[in-house]
Parts: structure tokens; C-alpha cells; sequence
């Protein structure tokens, strides 16, 4: 069987980033490489599951929401996936900036956090999210370079 794309990039040159894992069409995959792989720093469920929270939801109630397809974590905890449609990739990127200066910002309550709306809703927590959300804005803020080098 062939090997996808995502298992021929090189896990070991791989640095904190977003970076073009696919294009299929108008439909545009992210990594948000918020941790470099293989390098024991990996996300904690809380972190992971807070963060991923307040992005969704900022994403998907975002001025590009109808464009939002989908976004979730990696299972190897270094970071998450970005799926969007009919956006260039600096409309993408910009958008991204923009969450994690939201989250940033953000006070009150994480997104999704009682026992109706989450089915694992104490482990979520604020200040994960926001740590997170600095983490990654500092390493692609001013990010021009998407390719992964292999």
C-alpha cells in the first residue's frame, strides 16, 4: 500500500509552523504544527482539548466561517489540521493569526465547557488554551514560508 502524503514528509526536520499538507480542489489542508515532532514537548490532553475548543469555535463563527470545513488535533499531540474551502492561503494563514490573537484576548468561560455540551468538559482550562495560543502565534505570525522541507 502506498504511504500518504502526511507519512513522506520527514517528522525529524519538521519545526513549529503552518504549513500546506494538502490541496484537493478548492479545499485547502493545514498543519498547525504548534510543537516540533519527536522532540518529547507533546500537547496534553487539557492543553489539546482546550485549545481546540476555542479555535473551532472562533473559526466557525469567524466572517469566514461558510469557508471553515473542519478543525482538529493531531493525534501524535504536536499540533492540529485545518481544513478550509475557497481560500487562498494567506486568507488562511491570516485567518489563523487572527483566532490565536482572539484567543489570546479571550475572558470568560472556554467555548463548550459544560457537562450538556462536551462530553469530557472538566478537562478543559483557559489558560491552556491561551499559552498555546502564544506558543504558536510566536512561531507563525510572521511565517512566509508553508512547505515542509524533507
Amino acid at each position: 500500500m502506498k504511504q500518504i502524503k502526511s507519512f513522506q514528509v520527514n517528522h525529524d526536520l519538521i519545526v513549529p509552523g503552518t504549513y500546506v499538507s494538502r490541496i484537493d480542489g478548492d479545499i485547502l489542508t493545514l498543519d498547525m504544527r504548534t510543537r516540533k515532532p519527536n522532540n518529547d514537548d507533546y500537547m496534553d490532553n487539557l492543553t489539546m482539548h482546550s485549545f481546540e475548543h476555542m479555535f473551532a469555535t472562533l473559526a466557525r463563527f469567524s466572517d469566514k466561517s461558510n469557508k471553515v470545513i473542519y478543525f482538529g488535533p493531531m493525534g501524535c499531540q504536536t499540533g492540529f489540521y485545518l481544513l478550509v474551502r475557497d481560500m487562498s492561503l494567506e486568507e488562511a494563514h491570516a485567518l489563523i493569526v487572527q483566532i490565536l490573537n482572539e484567543i489570546i484576548a479571550y475572558e470568560g468561560a472556554v467555548f463548550g465547557s459544560t457537562r450538556i455540551e462536551c462530553g469530557n468538559y472538566k478537562n478543559l482550562d483557559l489558560k491552556s488554551a491561551k499559552d498555546e495560543a502564544k506558543r504558536f502565534l510566536a512561531a507563525t505570525e510572521n511565517q512566509t514560508d508553508f512547505n515542509y522541507r524533507s
